[in-house]
């Protein structure tokens, strides 16, 4: 499995996060506290995207297959930055899946930032069908070969056809389950204005302050404020609030 945490609020710097909070995505890389039996450290690769600029602008990623603890560049960069959204992402591949730069989240088209936390049972059979909903050349440009990239691959084409981003991630995750039952679908999704997360098998915690929206695969720190997402449910945070929605096989 991996770790990951997305933000939308104020513009701050990732590296609260990232390095400076007790339990920081650094250490959840190599210390995490709930990884439900899919390991015991994430060291194959690292990830984080964000917002440099007004509305509208496209995210910067800042991507490596090492270890984030291995990584001098990203601490002072995520420190003099500021973003009002972000996504970053540590993992800890499945046995089989390449280790390569390529592999790592968020993924990203247009103004989009993606993350998966999580494994498709069965891959790659049980994704055949899906996978044939998209055009062979989307196919044979995938970042990776990995669980992660298809789905990213089948979540941008709900995204590019006008799907509504909540219902989009809701269809996707309903889809999967049904084609690799068991599978774990934690899912961060924002395009900077609208953060979305999914907690569907795997752990997933909310923290809502006066200035932003924490999703995280676990608590950064010990504020009271942190609640656990209930499985099979989603979150949606725009400036208009935040809202905690079920998620459903029959009703997506």
């Amino acid at each position: 499995m991996c770790r990951h945490i997305g933000y939308l609020g104020e513009p701050v710097p990732p590296a609260e996060v990232l390095f400076r909070a007790p339990h920081s995505l650094l250490v959840q890389s190599y210390a995490p506290a709930d990884m439900r039996g899919g390991g015991s450290v994430n060291a194959d690769g690292f990830g984080l995207g964000w917002y440099p600029g007004p509305a509208g602008a496209a995210p910067l990623r800042h991507r490596r297959s090492t270890p984030l603890w291995t990584d001098e560049t990203l601490p002072a960069l995520a420190a003099s930055v500021t973003s009002g959204a972000f996504v970053a992402a540590v993992r800890n591949g499945t046995t089989g899946m390449p280790v390569t730069e390529a592999a790592a989240a968020p993924f990203t088209a247009g103004r989009w930032l993606f993350s998966h936390n999580g494994v498709v049972r069965g891959y790659p059979d049980s994704l055949a069908e899906l996978a044939k909903t998209l055009p062979i050349t989307e196919l044979l440009t995938l970042e990776a070969p990995t669980d992660s990239a298809v789905l990213w691959a089948l979540l941008r084409a709900r995204l590019a056809a006008g799907e509504d981003p909540l219902q989009a991630v809701a269809a996707l995750t309903a889809a999967v389950e049904a084609a690799a039952p068991g599978s774990r679908l934690n899912f961060l999704l924002t395009d900077g204005e609208t953060l979305i997360g999914t907690a569907w098998t795997h752990a997933l915690s909310l923290l809502v302050t006066e200035t932003g929206v924490l999703l995280s695969s676990e608590p950064c720190d010990g504020d009271p404020r942190w609640r656990p997402v209930p499985d099979h449910h989603a979150v949606r945070a725009t400036a208009a609030g935040v809202d905690l929605l079920p998620l459903t096989l029959e009703h997506p």
